[in-house]
C-alpha cells in the first residue's frame, strides 16, 4: 500500500491565500529535492494551473461526488506510490460545501493544514484555528500557517494563541509581491503571470525555517484498480481547442478520452486558420471574452468550422467553447463581437456571476457529472434536450443544447464520471 507525507490545505473561508500557500509549499519542497504531487479539492481550473507550475505536475481535481470516491483513491494511490509528498488545496472553507474538504481528508486520513488570515487578529487566530480543529470528532488536524502578518511581533502573538496540539508551521507577511493577480473567474491563468516563478520563490522563501516537512505523518493509500474501458474511440481524431481562450480543460478529461482510444490534436481558435485532421472537435471553456476581437478576425477558423459541422461530425462545447459558437458575444466594456456563428442567438456578460455549482446531466447514455461556473448570459431560440440538475438542490439547471452533431452547454464536464457517455459525444 503506497504511502507518503500528505497534506490537506484549507482555510476558514475563501480569499485566505490558499492557493499562494499550496504553490509556496509545493516550491519550497521542490527546491528541498522532494517529489511533490499536488491536486485541487472540488471543480476549478485556474488554482491547479498555479499549482502545476509551482509542482513541476500535472494538477488532478479530487471531489466525491463529481469525481467518485474510487477515482480520488485511485489517483491518491497512483501519486503517493511516485512522490514524496502530496499537496492538496482545499476549496472554500474547510466545512463548506456537500461534499467538503473536510469529507475528502476524513474519507482518506490526509491531515489538514489550516491557512488563516491574521491580518485583523490577535488571540482570537487561536480560537478559530481551535475550532475548525474540533468542530468535528476525529478530523485528521495538523496545524496552522497565519497569513497576512504584519510583523514578526504580530506573529508571535498569533503562535502563542495556539493550543499546544496544534502545529505552527509559520507565517507569512502581508506582501504586494505575493499577491497572484484576479479577475472575475479567479486568480489570473499561471501563463499570464509573468513573474510567477519569481513570485513563488518569494513566498516560499518567506515561509521561513519553522516548516518542517518531516514533521508530517505519511499516509497509506488503499490502491484502486484502473477500470478496463472498452476502447471506443479507438483511432478516432479529436481536435482539442487549448489556447488563451480555451483552456479549461481537466486533465483526467484528456486522460479518458485517450484510454477510450482516441487520439488527441491540438489547436488554437485564436492564432490557427484550419483545423487539424480530425473526426471530431472538442471545444473547452476558458475566456472568449477577452479574447473576442481576435476570434472575430479569425475568418479561417470560422469557415472551418462550418465545413466541419455541416459534414455531420461531432463537436461538443462547453461553457467559454459554447460561447463562441453562437452568433455575437458581448463583452465587459459592452462591445458586441462577432463568434463562429454556428448557433443562434447571443451571449452577454454580467457583472455579477450568473452561475455556480456541481451539475448532472443525462443525455441518454448515462450520467455525467461536472460544474457550472459563468458570468455571462444566454439568449438563443434553441430549446434544450436535457437539462442539468445540481445535486445540492440549487436552483442553477443548465440547458444542454444540441444541432446535428454539435451538443453544447454551460455545464463543464467530467468525462472520467462516465466514460461510455463521454465516448458517445464524440463516436
Amino acid at each position: 500500500m503506497p504511502a507518503c507525507r500528505a497534506l490537506l490545505i484549507s482555510a476558514p473561508a475563501s480569499g485566505q491565500g490558499k492557493t499562494t500557500v499550496t504553490a509556496a509549499l509545493a516550491r519550497r519542497a521542490r527546491r528541498q529535492g522532494l517529489r511533490v504531487r499536488a491536486f485541487k479539492t472540488g471543480p476549478d481550473f485556474i488554482d491547479p494551473m498555479i499549482l502545476q507550475q509551482a509542482s513541476g505536475a500535472t494538477v488532478h481535481q479530487l471531489d466525491l461526488w463529481m469525481c467518485g470516491e474510487a477515482q480520488c483513491r485511485r489517483l491518491l494511490a497512483e501519486a503517493a506510490a511516485d512522490a514524496d509528498l502530496l499537496l492538496i488545496e482545499g476549496v472554500m472553507g474547510l466545512y463548506d460545501g456537500n461534499p467538503s474538504s473536510a469529507d475528502l481528508a476524513q474519507r482518506f486520513g490526509i491531515p489538514i493544514l489550516a491557512v488563516i488570515d491574521g491580518s485583523a487578529m490577535a488571540q482570537t487566530f487561536g480560537a478559530l484555528a481551535t475550532g475548525l480543529a474540533r468542530y468535528r470528532d476525529h478530523l485528521p488536524f495538523h496545524g496552522v500557517l497565519a497569513n497576512r502578518v504584519g510583523s514578526a511581533r504580530h506573529a508571535e502573538m498569533l503562535r502563542d494563541s495556539l493550543p499546544p496540539e496544534l502545529h505552527f508551521l509559520g507565517a507569512l507577511p502581508r506582501s504586494a509581491d505575493f499577491a497572484l493577480p484576479e479577475r472575475h473567474l479567479g486568480l489570473r491563468q499561471a501563463a499570464e503571470i509573468r513573474d510567477l516563478d519569481s513570485r513563488l520563490d518569494r513566498v516560499a522563501d518567506a515561509l521561513g525555517e519553522t516548516l518542517s516537512f518531516d514533521a508530517i505523518i505519511p499516509v497509506a493509500f488503499e490502491p484502486e484498480p484502473e477500470p478496463r474501458l472498452e476502447r471506443r474511440l479507438a483511432g478516432r481524431r479529436i481536435a482539442v481547442a487549448q489556447d488563451a481562450a480555451f483552456s479549461f480543460l481537466y486533465a483526467a478529461n484528456l486522460d479518458t478520452l485517450r484510454a477510450l482510444g482516441a487520439v488527441l490534436r491540438f489547436f488554437s481558435p485564436l492564432a490557427d486558420e484550419a483545423l487539424p485532421d480530425a473526426d471530431a472537435v472538442y471545444l473547452p471553456g476558458g475566456y472568449p471574452e477577452l479574447h473576442a476581437g481576435t476570434i472575430a478576425a479569425n475568418a479561417g477558423m470560422r469557415e472551418a468550422l462550418h465545413a466541419f459541422d455541416a459534414a455531420g461530425k461531432p463537436i461538443l462545447a462547453e461553457c467559454g467553447g459554447m460561447m463562441s459558437l453562437f452568433e455575437t458575444l458581448s463583452d465587459g466594456d459592452g462591445q458586441t463581437h462577432r463568434m463562429f456563428g454556428l448557433l443562434p442567438g447571443a451571449t452577454t456578460m454580467q457583472a455579477r456571476l450568473q452561475a455556480l455549482g456541481l451539475q448532472a446531466v443525462d443525455l441518454g447514455a448515462g450520467e455525467l457529472r461536472g460544474h457550472s461556473f459563468h458570468y455571462s448570459s444566454l439568449d438563443t431560440p434553441l430549446s434544450p434536450i436535457a437539462r442539468a440538475h445540481n445535486p445540492n438542490g440549487r436552483h442553477s439547471e443548465e440547458a444542454v443544447y444540441r444541432r446535428g452533431r454539435l451538443t453544447a452547454s454551460y455545464v463543464h464536464l467530467y468525462f472520467a464520471s462516465n466514460p461510455h457517455t463521454c465516448a458517445a459525444l464524440f463516436a
